[in-house]
């Protein structure tokens, strides 16, 4: 007896020993791999980093190849994995495969069109018949359901990217006349509010560049918000002026006569708003989620 515990006792020690290198092994390498995150390194092995980076907007050029539906599956099921406030899921997620239907309802067409809302009906029905009133009709309620809808909507995008799918996210349901949406869709009258809508599918031809993306002053902020210097505020103005940076929408803005990248944008682009009521504000109010009494619940983070 005594023998075999002996026996025991070694093996134990042996194997203990072996289980302490391992973690010793273990924990240098993720140290090592701690020691520069974000570089170009990391992304090649890390496949959600290299997913994220290989993001791009396909602006309608989309070819005919349909998304095998198990793919389709896969990015839906993904995309209500996302973070959303309460677990509540307060959106509406639409697929719509029709070509034509897709053009109608956001101006673009592809394999797919997913439109997101935000949506609060299938929580007022579940309300209702267990006998609980739930009025969403407020500002606050609107807030919380569009912060859901557009995480589940960035989320479809990288299922999707990571199964070498591409996308288009676009606001162009927001444009013309938007009752068209509730026609085309049947959305429910009150407390439904499309968010945007994701185009899905094989682009016909490759981006010339991935654009880029502003990472530093200005965008990031340390501790406390840190409001632009004046030589800060030039130094990025000209960051959109250089070819290599990939931030513009075109490149032919020097040669309609413009100083700067943002002169152009500025002035053709952008807009401003005009003191009118805009149509997303009157069909907000159709909808329910403008104020007009105080809710009968507050929504919980």
């Amino acid at each position: 007896m005594k023998s075999r515990r002996r026996e025991f006792l070694k093996q134990t020690a042996i194997l203990g020993s072996g289980v302490f290198l391992l973690s010793e092994d273990h924990q240098a390498r993720a140290e090592q791999n701690q020691q520069k995150p974000g570089t170009n390194a990391d992304r090649r092995q890390n496949g959600t980093l290299k997913t994220i980076h290989a993001l791009r907007t396909i602006h309608g050029n989309f070819t005919d190849r349909p998304i095998p539906e198990p793919a389709l599956q896969a990015v839906l099921q993904a995309c209500v994995r996302a973070a959303n406030a309460s677990n509540n899921q307060s959106y509406a997620i639409i697929v719509v495969k029709d070509r034509k239907r897709m053009a109608q309802i956001c101006g673009y067409s592809g394999s797919c069109l997913l439109v997101f809302c935000a949506d609060y009906n299938r929580i007022k029905t579940e309300a209702e018949l267990m006998g609980y009133r739930f009025d969403p009709g407020n500002m606050e309620f609107f807030v919380t359901a569009s912060t859901n809808t557009v995480l589940a909507a960035q989320t479809a995008v990288i299922a999707a990217k990571s199964m070498g799918i591409d996308s288009l996210l676009t606001n162009g349901i927001h444009r013309g006349d938007m009752g068209r949406l509730w026609q085309l869709l049947s959305l429910p009258e009150k407390h439904c509010f499309p968010i945007i809508a994701l185009v899905l599918g094989y682009p016909a031809s490759e981006p010339a560049s991935l654009k880029g993306r502003l990472t530093g002053t200005g965008v990031i902020h340390t501790d406390n918000y840190h409001r632009l210097t004046q030589q800060e505020t030039g130094e990025l103005i000209r960051k959109y002026d250089e070819p290599d940076e990939h931030l513009g929408l075109r490149d032919d803005w020097t040669a309609k006569g413009y100083k700067h990248y943002l002169d152009w944008y500025f002035k053709e682009w952008a807009g401003s708003a005009d003191g009118e009521e805009s149509q997303i504000l009157r069909v907000l109010k159709l909808a329910g989620f403008v104020e007009a009494g105080k809710g009968t619940a507050r929504p919980k983070a």
